[in-house]
């Protein structure tokens, strides 16, 4: 087994350049070990785009930058196939998406189509072009990036989209003492230039083997799919969770105990990663719209109303 301690060191070289948020970048290594994706959705300027470089060049993968704009068509994203004049036969040129980490930087830009060749990749870790499927590089993950205002010119994603992350974070503001040192660290050099990779490709996939060991209780199992059914069942929710969260928030609970040197899933794990993972996949009634409620105040009915392992029967 990988020692988690050299996982945690990416960590240590991403917040040479993301100062203080340590949550936010341990949610994206959670996600990597997961074998999940991340959507970032803040306002700008709070170092989203920055932040997925970071992870990539700390984890010692391959990253790629897709800009994403209007303009940007679904082959750049997956490839294409075109002909070989000296052969005769036609070859495949591979797109943005060959790699290990695609930030997909402002993807809710990009046009419907755009976004939706996207959707096998993620789920599928493969892309088929012209009716020929090609696997992705292992380990892969998507970090898609958002600005939470400024909607003109912009494409929301669908639903079934938004069920393919596996989390949503926002980074948020700094503090003052935290900006202070930001803008001191830049004052000469680009702090980024300092990262250094702490793992190759091999060890994140070994770790990825330890975090699918990590054990689950019953108990628990059946703890995480009552959570996720509760946001079915709440009067407020229009669409709740599906059972693909339930797969999702059971993974992102395991790698959530392995960081913490677990070999197990304790119910916390879950309660933790529950804010991180189900959100972003419930849509509110308009009646509790008006009622300005949110899909934190449903989860929190929905934890209260679910009586934790170990304490049933008691």
């Amino acid at each position: 087994m990988i020692h988690n301690r050299k996982i945690q060191q990416i960590a240590d070289e991403v917040e040479k350049v993301i100062i203080g948020k340590r949550d936010v970048v341990t949610m994206l290594l959670i996600a990597l070990l997961s074998g999940g994706h991340v959507l970032v959705e803040d306002v700008p300027g709070t170092g989203k785009t920055t932040l997925a470089a970071a992870m990539g060049k700390a984890a010692g993968l391959v990253s790629r930058r897709a800009q994403f704009t209007p303009d940007v068509t679904a082959s750049d994203i997956t490839g294409f196939t075109m002909l070989n004049k000296e052969s005769g036969n036609f070859e495949y040129r591979p797109g943005m998406v060959m790699t290990n980490i695609l930030l997909a930087d402002e993807i809710n830009r990009a046009t419907p189509k755009t976004q939706s060749a996207l959707l096998e990749a993620m789920e599928e870790q493969t892309v088929t072009v012209d009716g020929v499927t090609h696997r992705l590089p292992s380990p892969f993950m998507v970090i898609a990036t958002q600005n939470e205002l400024g909607y003109v010119g912009t494409f929301p994603l669908p639903e079934a989209q938004l069920d393919r992350f596996m989390m949503k974070v926002s980074v948020g503001y700094p503090t003052i003492e935290q900006e202070v040192g930001i803008i001191a660290d830049r004052r000469k050099n680009d702090p980024f230039e300092l990262i250094i990779p702490t793992c190759t490709r091999e060890d994140i996939l070994t770790a990825k083997d330890d975090v699918k060991d990590t054990n689950i209780e019953p108990s628990v199992y059946r703890y995480i799919v009552e959570i996720v059914a509760g946001t079915r069942a709440h009067p407020a929710v229009e669409l709740g969770a599906s059972p693909r969260a339930s797969l999702a928030l059971m993974r992102a609970a395991q790698s959530y105990a392995f960081l913490n040197s677990r070999p197990y899933v304790v119910p916390e794990d879950v309660l933790r990663m529950t804010p991180f993972v189900l959100p972003h996949r419930i849509r509110l009634t308009q009646e509790a719209k008006i009622k300005r409620a949110d899909t934190m105040d449903v989860l929190r009915d929905v934890i209260k109303a679910v009586k934790p392992p170990f304490t049933r029967g008691k």
